[in-house]
């Protein structure tokens, strides 16, 4: 157990490097439109590329790395990254700079591998805390990231992308010669006797009814399209209904982002230890739902910038627990593929809150976008008071019948 809590920090390193290099490029996409002649609205086909790969590539890669291991998937998945940021920084028409994002959605899922990997280093009581490391690793990381990448976008629009690749080159060393293997070569050959079905709506559906795991993926879906929502929307709504202007709004994300970082790095741990999970994943996401409609109707940036507090806080306990439930309902050797299904769902998600936003924006007006995120945590919130609490657990292996005490 002593090299496995020794990998924690070093887990969080590697995410956190690749969501520096992956943030570089976010704040650079309407440059890389504008600068090969494209039109504004290529922007948003440009990001939805990404995600629209990773839609398919997230599941495959996390069922692969429950039967072959986390650190071979780990390195295919940032070796993908290393080669579309070559591919982006040497582009010369949009083609190759679509080609380069669809690239890197394909081969993307290393964040759902770090998942699983905290899955296989942890247990029930100091699971919920290792998932938050992760994930202010991934919040620091994606606030550094952009800032960083416009300042040396400066030197040329290559530049950024030439030295995310050079921190995913080195993150790719620190995997191979630094970072252990997770999974045992006897859970592996365990898991490999009995593969699991390939991706299909069928096996959706089934992981969908399932006792506990459905109840607790299908407010992850919810919440995780509400929440996706909030963000795509949130510099629009700040320009439209507030006139804030650009860099103003880059600092009142990076604000979000410190706060739920903070949050899921400390606070999620300390809670996790003294409540029912459960309640603490549903209270959270009450606490984001009203902060939510809050935000919607803010009528000045002081009052957005305090509406922002609990829906930072409540969204950053509501994602850590609800990933961290998800894993607790499964058999460990499923849990990559599980937290696949959530990845790809999520990517859904990028692709469609946006759509639905902008639709909205326009012919409603700059509130609805919030006002239907918090219709929609607040369904979340209902589902997990009238399912998830009532259940008596989570079943941690259905065929044993086992429960985890701790939910």
């Amino acid at each position: 157990m002593k090299n496995r809590k020794a990998s924690l920090p070093l887990l969080f390193s590697v995410v956190f490097m690749d969501m520096v290099g992956f943030g570089f490029i976010i704040p650079l996409i309407p440059d890389y439109i504008r600068t090969f002649g494209g039109t504004p609205a290529l922007a948003g086909l440009l990001m939805a590329s990404y995600a629209f790969g990773q839609f398919f590539a997230a599941p495959v890669v996390g069922k692969l790395s429950d039967r072959f291991g986390r650190k071979p998937l780990f390195l295919f998945s940032i070796g993908g990254t290393f080669l579309s940021l070559l591919l982006l920084g040497a582009a010369r028409s949009l083609p190759l700079i679509f080609a380069s994002r669809i690239l890197d959605g394909l081969t993307g899922g290393n964040i759902t591998v770090a998942q699983s990997y905290i899955v296989d280093i942890t247990d029930d009581k100091n699971r919920a805390k290792g998932f938050g490391v992760i994930g202010m690793a991934f919040g620091f990381g994606f606030i550094i990231g952009p800032l960083f990448g416009g300042l040396l976008a400066t030197f040329g629009l290559s530049t950024p992308a030439f030295v995310a690749a050079g921190i995913a080159a080195v993150n790719l060393m620190l995997i191979l010669f630094v970072l252990p293997e997770s999974l045992s070569a006897e859970r592996r050959k365990e898991i490999a006797k009995n593969p699991r079905r390939a991706l299909s709506i069928k096996l959706l559906l089934e992981t969908l009814s399932r006792k506990g795991t459905g109840t607790v993926l299908r407010m992850s879906v919810i919440y995780s399209f509400s929440f996706t929502l909030f963000e795509s929307m949130f510099a629009l709504f700040a320009a439209e209904a507030l006139g804030v202007g650009p860099s103003q709004r880059g600092w009142l994300l990076a604000y979000v982002g410190i706060l739920v970082a903070l949050v899921q790095g400390g606070g999620v741990g300390i809670l996790a230890r003294r409540f029912d999970e459960r309640k603490l994943a549903v209270v959270a996401i009450t606490v984001a739902a009203a902060s939510l409609a809050l935000y919607s109707l803010a009528p000045s940036v002081p009052a957005l910038m305090i509406a922002l507090v609990p829906l930072s806080l409540g969204s950053g306990v509501a994602s850590t627990m609800l990933r961290t439930l998800l894993t607790k309902s499964v058999p460990r050797e499923e849990s990559g593929g599980t937290l696949g299904i959530a990845a790809s769902m999520d990517s859904l998600n990028r692709i469609l809150a946006p759509l639905v936003g902008g639709l909205l924006l326009a012919w409603i007006g700059p509130r609805a976008p919030g006002l239907l995120a918090a219709v929609l945590a607040g369904l979340t919130a209902w589902v997990g008071w009238q399912k998830l609490v009532s259940e008596d657990c989570l079943a941690m292996n259905a065929a044993a019948g086992a429960c985890s005490e701790s939910i």
